[in-house]
């Protein structure tokens, strides 16, 4: 009997794609921050996105590989900053705003359609919900959750920028169900990578997993295809999830 709902955030939530005006505005508003705590970064605007970017996907390969979340602060002196000779000092002050700015200023964000709609829907069939997001920032998604309009209806917001974990490590699931007081096969989520999602939720023992279609997840996520790597469901739209946990849960009631 699925009794939950949890979701992913990026990807799923809402999604980002890039914005030239966006990624000036990140980079103009980082470089600022960082001079205001004294740490006055000696590049140009256009250098220091290069260095970022290249020092951020170092950042990523580690995370992934080690299932790791290191703190804000030792994210920017460790990795993203790397290049600049930074003061960990100075950083940690602004660290956590930093994050914020990388996951949701860098590029355009878009709600996905019929969000509120779905998280209403589930509210009133009595599904509790909340999120597993794998993010570096503690404060972006309950800003996205309230702007949405759905954060009374989130129980638990898991990040890995709090638990110290990511996707597909299974602590991270646990912290969502133990949040919960449930057992994962009483939960659903969804997510849009097979990589984190799909084979976290499956090894987690989630009762369903529900893959919500994003064609720049999937096109990353080639390497993960088979068929022991398969959602319970593939969506197109978050519309669909409600009848998908009536159509579990009748079954259940007539098994």
């Amino acid at each position: 009997m699925i009794k939950a709902v949890l979701f992913d955030a990026g990807g799923v939530l809402h999604t980002s794609s890039p914005d030239e005006a966006q990624e000036r505005y990140f980079v103009r508003e980082t470089l600022s921050t960082l001079a205001r705590y004294g740490q006055k970064i000696k590049a140009a605007p256009e250098e220091f996105i290069v260095k970022l970017k290249i020092r951020a996907k170092e950042y990523k390969k580690w995370s992934e590989e080690t299932t790791t979340e290191l703190p804000a602060a030792e994210i920017w002196t460790s990795f993203f900053l790397k290049d600049f000779n930074p003061d960990p000092e100075k950083v940690a002050g602004c660290a956590e705003y930093l994050c914020y700015l990388y996951d949701g200023k860098k590029g355009k964000i878009t709600p996905r359609p019929h969000l509120t709609e779905t998280v209403e829907t589930l509210g009133r069939m009595g599904m509790r919900q909340g999120i597993i997001s794998n993010i570096i920032s503690k404060t972006f998604v309950p800003e996205c959750l309230k702007n949405y309009g759905i954060e009374p209806y989130m129980e638990c917001v898991i990040m890995s920028s709090v638990v110290g974990r990511r996707k597909p490590g299974p602590e991270i699931f646990r912290a969502a169900t133990g949040a919960l007081g449930l057992e994962a096969a009483d939960c659903a989520f969804v997510g849009d990578r097979v990589s984190r999602d799909v084979i976290g939720a499956k090894n987690a023992g989630f009762g369903c997993m529900i893959q919500i279609r994003h064609e720049p997840s999937i096109a990353k996520d080639r390497a993960f295809e088979s068929p022991d790597c398969r959602p319970d469901f593939m969506i197109e739209d978050l519309a669909e999830i409600p009848g998908i946990v009536r159509g579990l849960n009748r079954g259940k009631d007539h098994a």
